[in-house]
């Protein structure tokens, strides 16, 4: 029976002993490695390719914007901080293809943890996320990013909302892919929800 005891209790010992050693063969390993030192922000760190980061409002072909304001993006975020307000599109000053558009679009990137669940929530796909991450500000304002800092530039083709939509189309042809640039001779309306004043045209002189 003494011998079963003894050998019990060394058996008890031995992983006891064994675990410290076993930790300290990690540390040893480690200390002959080359150690990995990146030179940032001298030399930018290239992201995957579906990294989460800075998101972006993007437009349709023809410089519309694809946001519709329905606020399914600030419902889904866990973090609460996206916040949307929506307006009526009319004939007069038009932003998107559809009835609405998004007038207020903010992300609060001091609340933001760039899980991506607005981008899922977006029915139109006018959310998406970029690789840019260099996101650290000194001031929680400038934190707070707004429509005009998310909406995407205009690329070759397009003309900058608000304008009227492309002639014999509807809000369907553009989410089928059938627009794929403004229409010859588009022009850009007055935006006046935003303070702009129609230029007034020069009076004439009668002789």
């Amino acid at each position: 029976m003494a011998d079963e005891t003894n050998s019990g209790q060394q058996k008890d010992t031995e992983p006891g002993f064994q675990n410290p050693v076993a930790g300290f063969g990690v540390t040893f390993k480690a200390m002959f490695k080359k150690r990995l030192t990146e030179q940032y922000p001298e030399q930018p760190k290239t992201t995957a390719p579906r990294f989460h980061g800075r998101h972006q409002l993007n437009r349709h072909p023809d410089g519309l914007e694809k946001c519709i304001g329905c606020e399914l993006c600030a419902w889904a975020c866990p973090a609460d901080a996206i916040y949307v307000e929506g307006a009526d599109n009319t004939e007069e000053e038009r932003y998107s293809p559809g009835e609405r558009y998004g007038r207020v679009y903010q992300i609060n990137y001091a609340r933001c943890i760039l899980c991506g669940l607005c981008i899922e929530a977006c029915p139109t796909r006018a959310l998406t996320m970029t690789n840019e991450f260099e996101l650290a500000d000194s001031s929680r304002a400038n934190l707070i990013y707004t429509k005009e800092q998310l909406l995407s530039g205009l690329d070759e083709g397009m003309v900058d909302s608000p304008h009227s939509i492309f002639p014999g189309t509807d809000e369907q042809d553009y989410y089928r892919g059938l627009v794929t640039e403004a229409a010859p001779g588009t022009e850009r309306q007055v935006a006046v929800s935003k303070g702009e004043k129609p230029s007034e045209d020069a009076e004439g002189v009668d002789v």
